[in-house]
């Protein structure tokens, strides 16, 4: 089996499921920039706005705890045809949309989709592709997802400046039916599917969890702690995280199986990861506003500034799966991590005076370091359990994934926020000093997951 080649089949699914995920973040990122216009398009205000990627993250989080359980009920093609025709479907809303309400349906049903197809990409490739090539096609799927992020403002961008912001969902209709074309005809399904229970006590539980975090961070920004928008959500969420463990430890067959997180060494690379995810999106948010707020640039060079790093990273996910498949994964993994830990110490250290030209290089350290070790992190968790325990480790990995997109970009703001609070400076020079602030909080998060990978990530793995 190791020495068997990866066939046309598997890479076309691969390709077909990694598509969907790509459109659905690279959308999330897109709109991002468009808030201006939508809020003048729609009359609507700044903490209105911010539903458009809310409610997707939303969705997508509570969405992919629910693929373990999918995966062992479903065949992968029918899962497949429904992420897609979701995708379909919430594009077309958002096409469409009369108003802002449906702009935020189409994001909500778009969400259901991607979090059906992200990891089903994954499982695909856990399952079918050959354990020596398992590093390469990780590396491909990761590439798939990670430069979505990087390139979804630049395109978004330059698509509502020439054609409008309706144009980044128009975009996708031939992309998304290509997707579905190549994945109806070459989806395999490889597992056995016998029918479980939905336990729906669980399900509410993964809900009123991320529910209750997501809401409560975002409303730490405009309200006081001990209120109910923030203190009150975060006790909805840590409620549903107790129902949740509590659920999964007495069913047979509960949603995710938590207690895989017994495993020391996969419970250190998930710690990793989400710190990666944390990281890279709470710098998306940083540097654009930099670019913009203290150097002066417009938003078209701000979006571009990111497309540099975000081709290196891209380019290196596939090459660093080499590596871990031809030299193990600990070289790969901690190269990766402290070319990140050197790069936020620059931007610490010049972070009050940073030059577009500084921004542009310190951020492809940066990526090249995310390239190297954020695929491999997650490769080689997967690798500390047996293989009918994957899946649920999978769900838990792109499930943080998407939490830690909300996490990032509220905690960078957060900061930023606090800075631009003190009116004794102009606006320009509290941003600067709040991005410095931030550069710091994420060098300790990346000294921090060095740590944490030197003592999980072993000469043998």
């Amino acid at each position: 089996m190791s020495e068997e080649k990866i066939s046309t089949k598997i890479l076309c699914a691969i390709f077909a499921t990694g598509i969907l995920s790509f459109c659905g973040v690279a959308g999330e990122t897109a709109m991002n920039i468009t808030f201006p216009v939508l809020m003048k398009a729609f009359s609507v205000n700044t903490s209105t706005v911010q539903w458009v990627t809310t409610i997707y993250l939303l969705v997508v989080a509570c969405v992919v705890p629910l693929s373990a359980y999918l995966k062992r009920s479903f065949k992968m093609k029918t899962i497949f045809l429904v992420a897609n025709l979701l995708s379909i479907l919430g594009v077309l809303i958002d096409f469409i949309a009369p108003s802002f309400s449906f702009v935020v349906l189409g994001r909500l049903v778009q969400g259901m989709g991607v979090g059906f197809a992200l990891p089903l990409m994954f499982n695909i490739i856990l399952e079918q592709v050959p354990s020596r090539k398992i590093g390469l096609m990780m590396g491909v799927g990761t590439l798939i997802t990670a430069v979505a992020p990087a390139i979804g403002p630049t395109v978004g961008g330059l698509l509502t400046a020439h054609f409008g912001w309706r144009s980044i969902f128009l975009i996708q209709f031939p992309i998304l039916f290509a997707s579905l074309i190549a994945g109806l005809r070459s989806i395999e399904q490889k597992s056995e599917v016998k029918r479980e229970s939905l336990d729906i006590l669980s399900l509410l539980a993964t809900i009123f969890l991320f529910l209750g975090l997501i809401l409560g961070l975002h409303g730490v920004a405009e309200h006081a702690f001990f209120s109910f928008s923030v203190l009150g959500w975060l006790l909805i969420g840590i409620l549903g995280l107790v129902i949740l463990i509590w659920r999964s430890t007495t069913l047979e067959n509960p949603i995710i199986n938590l207690s895989i997180l017994k495993n020391r060494k996969l419970t250190g690379h998930i710690i990793a990861f989400f710190s990666f995810q944390l990281g890279s999106l709470a710098m998306s948010f940083l540097l654009p506003n930099y670019v913009q707020l203290v150097n002066h640039s417009n938003t078209t060079l701000a979006a571009l500034m990111l497309l540099p790093g975000a081709i290196i990273g891209a380019g290196f996910a596939p090459f660093s799966g080499i590596i871990l498949d031809k030299m193990g994964a600990r070289k790969p993994i901690l190269i990766g991590a402290s070319l990140i830990v050197l790069a936020q110490l620059l931007f610490s250290l010049f972070g009050h005076s940073l030059s577009n030209t500084l921004i542009l290089a310190f951020y492809m350290i940066f990526m090249t370091g995310l390239g190297v070790a954020f695929g491999n992190v997650m490769t080689n968790g997967q690798k500390q359990l047996s293989l009918d325990q994957r899946a649920d480790a999978n769900a838990i990995f792109n499930t943080l994934q998407q939490f830690a997109g909300a996490v990032g970009t509220t905690l960078a703001s957060l900061i930023v926020a606090m800075s631009q609070a003190n009116h004794k400076i102009d606006f320009a020079r509290a941003t600067a000093q709040g991005s410095r602030n931030g550069f710091r909080v994420l060098l300790v998060l990346a000294v921090f997951q060095l740590i944490v990978l030197v003592s999980v990530v072993k000469k043998n793995d």
